[in-house]
């Protein structure tokens, strides 16, 4: 009977199809306006909420990047980065140098009008009711300012520091709006050439160090230049703007800055000619010979001076065994004010290609600097001893970009010596007691931040941060009064006496396995 009954509903819903049909239409019909309505009440609510909120300050929708010219270090670029900064610092600190820091930003008086046509790329911050503010373009004004405002006589310093230039940056060639200098510098009155010598033995030995391939240190003297410009009928007032566009021969054909010099700068043609058969001259102590023989320039006593000084220079180079990496080159000019006396660039030989097929030079020079016995005098003009200074700066990032490039494996990012592993649950107290008897013996130790990590995960962390040795704990070996001691890169493992672990840890990372 319930069998023909179940039949007979069955049929009845077959023959009222329609009904049926019509009643299921309606039933979603209402179900999509009630959800209609649900929407559009949940978009009015939350147009009144907006309505209701103060207003925003960004733009959820901005792109997530740095700033232009600007870059982050993640920890296996900073590993790298810290890396080099420790040879610099080691080579610096060995010459005698001390360390300072200066502020990152400056008056902005105080800056202006010591970069030449380089003070637009001078970064200037926006006045606030304060003092004018600029942020530092390089580190040698800040040290030129701090040996004026402590009235100092002499210093040798060193300076790790970020510097700001609103240049037109080029990452892949290290070339950025903020990037890290490090600057040796002699401040003093000393006799010619002594200190200016130590700072490009001090620039040998940093390249050498950091083994970045073949490089040559270009030298020249900014009363040579002065001279050569009067020989060849420039003025005095435009001695500077031209230097600026001579300094570009090594970014630029002179054909290009020939162009610059006569429909830029005004110069006559015939005078450019007579500056292009100078400016493209180069060579050793010979360069410095036959210079001295010519008429014209015999006839200048600056030009005498400056050749008599890189003479003396090349001698002393001589004696540090680095002058075979100088070459004395008039088209080298620094293109800052500032200098009054040798200057010089280091720059890594063109077609030095390694294995990977990495041209060297692709960054240009990484090092740079000269003498500036004036700039000190400028901030406490009523001074009457002048302090004379030279120095040298150390261009980190291009030498990074080469360092980064030819890294064949990732750098170690952290400085764990231990790790302290558990096998069973409830061991994370022990852990915690063993971890810290090995920082009280200075000894770099870490842990899972799990009260009951897996044994496997734990080994994995230490092979992948290559972290040398881990101390495993369990049940068993506790009640023995032992752990295991395992080195991760062999993966071998011995018990050890826990009284004895700091003695055996110890020893193991003083003299290895």
């Amino acid at each position: 009977m319930q069998f023909q009954a179940a039949r007979s509903k069955f049929s009845l819903f077959r023959v009222h199809q329609t009904v049926s049909s019509l009643f299921r239409l309606n039933f979603y019909k209402v179900k999509a306006e009630k959800r209609v309505i649900k929407v559009s009440n949940t978009s009015e609510n939350m147009a009144e909420r907006r309505q209701n909120e103060p207003p925003s300050t960004g733009n959820r929708n901005l792109p997530l990047k740095t700033p232009k010219g600007t870059r982050d270090y993640g920890p296996g670029a900073m590993a790298l980065r810290q890396r080099l900064l420790d040879q610099v610092v080691r080579v610096f600190r060995k010459h005698g140098a001390v360390p300072l820091d200066t502020p990152v930003f400056e008056r902005k008086e105080l800056l202006a009008g010591r970069y030449g046509e380089e003070a637009k790329l001078i970064y200037e911050l926006q006045e606030q009711g304060g003092e004018p503010l600029a942020l530092r373009y390089d580190l040698t004004v800040p040290f030129a300012r701090y040996v004026a405002l402590h009235n100092l006589s002499s210093m040798k310093r060193y300076q790790l520091a970020k510097v700001y230039r609103r240049d037109s940056p080029q990452p892949a060639r290290g070339r950025l709006r903020e990037f890290y200098q490090c600057d040796f510098d002699i401040a003093g009155a000393y006799d010619p050439m002594l200190p200016d010598a130590e700072c490009v033995k001090v620039v040998c030995e940093v390249l050498h160090q950091l083994d970045i391939g073949a490089f040559v240190v270009k030298v020249n003297h900014r009363k040579l230049l002065d001279a050569l410009l009067e020989v060849c009928g420039v003025s005095a007032e435009m001695f500077r703007t031209v230097c600026s566009s001579i300094d570009k021969l090594d970014k630029m054909p002179w054909d290009a800055v020939r162009e610059e010099l006569i429909l830029q700068k005004g110069l006559q043609v015939e005078t450019v000619e007579q500056i292009g058969m100078y400016v493209t001259l180069h060579g050793g102590l010979e360069l410095v010979d036959r210079l001295a023989d010519d008429a014209k320039l015999n006839c200048l006593p600056g030009a005498k001076e400056a050749l008599d000084e890189l003479r003396l220079l090349f001698q002393y180079c001589a004696l540090f065994q680095v002058a075979d990496r100088l070459s004395f080159d008039l088209s080298l000019a620094r293109g800052l004010d500032y200098y009054t006396g040798v200057i010089y660039e280091a720059v890594l030989v063109d077609g030095d290609d390694d294995d990977d097929g990495i041209q060297a030079a692709f960054v240009g020079s990484v090092a740079g600097g000269g003498r500036y016995d004036n700039l000190v005098g400028t901030f406490n003009p009523h001074r009457k001893q002048l302090v004379p200074c030279v120095g040298v700066s150390i261009g980190v990032e291009r030498l990074f970009c080469i360092m980064e490039a030819r890294t064949r494996e990732e750098p170690r990012i952290n400085h764990t010596q231990v790790y302290v592993a558990s096998v069973h649950k409830g061991l994370h107290l022990k852990r915690l007691e063993i971890l810290n008897r090995l920082w009280a013996a200075e000894i770099s130790a870490e842990h899972s931040y799990k009260t009951n990590p897996k044994l496997l995960d734990q080994l994995q962390h230490c092979e992948q941060y290559r972290i040398p040795y881990t101390v495993i704990i369990g049940d068993v070996e506790l009640a023995r009064g032992v752990v295991k001691l395992r080195n991760v890169a062999t993966r071998q493992e011995e018990e050890v006496e826990l009284e004895m672990l700091i003695e055996k840890v110890s020893s193991q990372l003083l003299n290895g396995p």
